[in-house]
This record gives structure tokens, C-alpha cells and sequence, in this order.
């Protein structure tokens, strides 16, 4: 069905902000592929910290999510307009010429009675054709109506998602800041850490990332078990410490590199 309000939402510019992920989804897998902010503002969710800007988001959110836009078929509005408008324009010719032939008949004497009947069969369906018409060019205007509405809400739709994604880098911003250091701190524990490439705020690290995931991890309180693979679980292999002691969580699940390799090399 074709529309003119467009839904696709790639095409409208108003693209959806992805989810504010869980952080057990940021943090539950090393390595990851998450920068060092989004990490750490998962560890302070996860620790139940919030931004300032928590209640405007959730406001934001509210407001996207009772927005509701419907297709509008304008052409099919259009299509049934220029039908009735047609047709129109048929019945008055043929009411035109059946008027002439019965009062060529008249004029004559002749028998004028079938096409009279011709004629006030042709007359109401006329009328009835100008009503269609009317009640068609009422719906073409509501539909006009509704889809210059949903041109609105759009634009609105896409301001609001912007204020999101705008209101949410403030949030990761401000809670990474809250925990930086306690991660510049765990760095001084975690294998590969080091706690002088912290930097002044998060946007400053310039250490190993595997590192920085291992910190985030070990000041966060994650939910479930955490899983290390790759260079994350070589990393604390080659520690002397445990992989619960170095992260300090409930439980740790560490794929072993090698087998990894070799399963790597079977495919």
C-alpha cells in the first residue's frame, strides 16, 4: 500500500536510538567491543549509580514511546477522488443527452416515456455519484489532515531522539567520571594495568583496553557469571592470582585460549 507519510524510518531521518544496554550485555563478555566510557558506565549502573539526567530520560523515553504514526494512503484518497470526479462528469453527459432526446420527442409528439425513465434513472444516479464525490473529497482531506500530522510527529519523534542520544552521552559521561577512580585503582591490579595511562577523565586513557575491561569488570557487581575468551582470558591465565579474586565476581567463566586456537584452525 503505497503511502505518503513514509515509514520507513531510515528514510524519515529518524533512525531509532538503539537500547540502553544492561550492563551484564557490556561487560559479561571479554574482550568487548565497547570503549572505556560506555564500560564504566555500565560498572556504576551496575552498582545502582545514576546521572543527573535520569529522570529527564526517562521523561524522553515516555514521550518516544507514545508517539504513533499510521500509514496514510493519500493515494488511494486521490485515486477515489479522480474516480468519482469521472464518473461525474460521464452521468452529466449522458443526462444532458438523454434531456435533448426527450425533448427532440416532445417536439414531435413521439414517444418519450423510455427515456424519461432514462433520464431519471440517469439523474439519481447523478446525484448519488456527486454525494460519493463529496464524502470522497472529505476523506481526502482528513487523510491530508492526518499525514501533515504525521509529518509533525516525525519531526518531533526526531528531535526527541536526538535529545536522547544527547541526554544519554551525558549520562555515560558523568557516571564513568564517578568511578574513575576506583578504576584508575583497580588498574593497579588487573594484568596489563596501568594505572598512569588512566589519564584525568576517561576520554584520556591510553592503556591496554583488555586492561580497561578487566578494571571495569572488577568495580562493577555484574549479575551471572562473566566470560573470558581471547586475550582477556590469556591475560588472567598468566596471572598468579585467581580470575574471581582479580574481578571479584560471583563467578568466571574462562575459555581456554588454546582450545580456542584449535578450533580456530579446524575451521
Amino acid at each position: 500500500m503505497s503511502t505518503s507519510s513514509g515509514s520507513d524510518p531510515q528514510k524519515s531521518g529518524s533512525a531509532p536510538v538503539e537500547e540502553r544496554p544492561e550492563p551484564s550485555s557490556v561487560l559479561g563478555c571479554l574482550p568487548t567491543d565497547a570503549g572505556v566510557r560506555p564500560q564504566l558506565a555500565a560498572a556504576a549502573r551496575s552498582r545502582g549509580r545514576s546521572a543527573s539526567v535520569a529522570a529527564e530520560i526517562d521523561e524522553i523515553e515516555a514521550e518516544l514511546a507514545a508517539i504513533e504514526i499510521d500509514p496514510v494512503d493519500l493515494t488511494e484518497a486521490r485515486r477515489r477522488v479522480a474516480e468519482t470526479t469521472g464518473e461525474i462528469a460521464r452521468l452529466k453527459e449522458r443526462v444532458a443527452a438523454l434531456r435533448g432526446d426527450a425533448q427532440a420527442r416532445r417536439a414531435v409528439d413521439a414517444e418519450a416515456g423510455e427515456t424519461i425513465d432514462d433520464l431519471e434513472a440517469a439523474a439519481a444516479e447523478l446525484s448519488a455519484a456527486q454525494t460519493e464525490a463529496i464524502a470522497a473529497e472529505q476523506a481526502l482531506e482528513r487523510a491530508r489532515t492526518e499525514a501533515a500530522r504525521n509529518r509533525d510527529e516525525r519531526r518531533r519523534r526526531l528531535r526527541l531522539r536526538d535529545r536522547l542520544r544527547n541526554r544519554r552521552r551525558t549520562a555515560r559521561r558523568e557516571l564513568a567520571e564517578a568511578v574513575y577512580p576506583a578504576f584508575r585503582r583497580a588498574l593497579a591490579v588487573v594484568p596489563g594495568g596501568d594505572p598512569s595511562a588512566a589519564g584525568e577523565e576517561p576520554g584520556a586513557y591510553d592503556g591496554d583496553p583488555v586492561a580497561a575491561s578487566l578494571a571495569a569488570v572488577r568495580i562493577a557487581a555484574i549479575d551471572g557469571a562473566v566470560e573470558l575468551r581471547g586475550d582477556a582470558a590469556r591475560a588472567v591465565a598468566a596471572s598468579e592470582r585467581s580470575a574471581r579474586s582479580l574481578l571479584r565476581t560471583a563467578a568466571v567463566r574462562v575459555v581456554d585460549p588454546s582450545a580456542e586456537s584449535e578450533a580456530s584452525g579446524e575451521r
